[in-house]
């Protein structure tokens, strides 16, 4: 690991966007092909990383990654995390982790000083029922209306204008997580000309991809305006759309382990 985020957690604001369903294939064929030309700024060389999920499905990938467990690089490790509960016999704690005393990552973070917000997207951060409001409930302020959810066409706008009303009136850091929603199916009709009886694919996830991109450079900006800021943006899960006979996730599949991941600093006031 190269970053020390010993040094980055206090001074920085902190941004985890989390692509909820997002295949890395996808991902990486978009990236190269320029069709992503937001993120292919942002992301270091222009490029995914290609990574393994600690979950098949949203809310184990979440329960995951919340604790500190991100996306694991998919070559042979160990891999230092760049967050970390202390816990004895460690074997992914390294100079550079961010070591935490507390369950959570968003617990750990507000106990350092942190206000920490969750702008939700799937039922899983809907708040609708006590599952639903298990992971949004880790965070201080926490929100979710139906705009944000999978069947809107406007869901990431509308959740980026919540995050700008939400982060406007604090003073000290942040840490902001986006579940994005726009990924997951039903996402068909991101594709021009596509109805509801041509169903979702992996041309629909990319032209929802694209979606996200002519947008995501709002949140970029927003979280490096008043101090620099550190991003992660990564899928917690892929899909898939018929492979060996299977659809969805919350299964043993290659394109459900395998995701995109990118981390990165912002200088303030950098991002345009």
């Amino acid at each position: 690991m190269t970053r020390d985020m010993n040094a980055i957690v206090g001074s920085h604001d902190l941004l985890l966007v989390t692509l909820d369903t997002l295949r890395y294939d996808v991902a990486d064929e978009l990236i190269r092909a320029g069709r992503l030309p937001t993120l292919a700024r942002a992301l270091p060389g222009g490029r995914w990383q290609r990574r393994h999920s600690p979950g098949s499905f949203t809310y184990a990938a979440h329960a995951a990654i919340l604790a500190g467990f991100l996306p694991t690089p998919a070559d042979p490790g160990p891999h230092p995390r760049l967050f970390a509960a202390a816990f004895p016999g460690s074997e992914t704690t390294a100079d550079g982790t961010w070591a935490f005393d507390a369950p959570d990552l968003p617990g750990g973070l507000a106990e350092a000083g942190y206000h920490t917000v969750c702008v939700g997207g799937v039922g899983f951060f809907n708040k609708l029922t006590p599952l639903g409001s298990a992971l949004p409930g880790l965070f201080a302020e926490s929100h979710w209306e139906q705009g944000f959810g999978v069947t809107s066409p406007t869901s990431f706008e509308e959740q980026i204008a919540c995050a700008e009303r939400a982060v406007a009136g604090v003073a000290g850091p942040v840490f902001l997580f986006v579940n994005v929603s726009a990924l997951h199916q039903p996402n068909w009709f991101h594709l021009p000309g596509a109805t509801r009886e041509h169903g979702d694919s992996r041309q629909s996830q990319a032209a929802a991809l694209e979606y996200v991109d002519r947008h995501i450079g709002r949140l970029f900006a927003l979280m490096s305006a008043r101090r620099p800021g550190f991003a992660i943006v990564c899928s917690d899960h892929g899909t898939a759309y018929g492979e060996d006979g299977y659809t969805g996730h919350r299964i043993g599949h290659e394109v459900v382990w395998t995701v995109p991941y990118g981390d990165f600093t912002m200088e303030k006031g950098g991002w345009r």
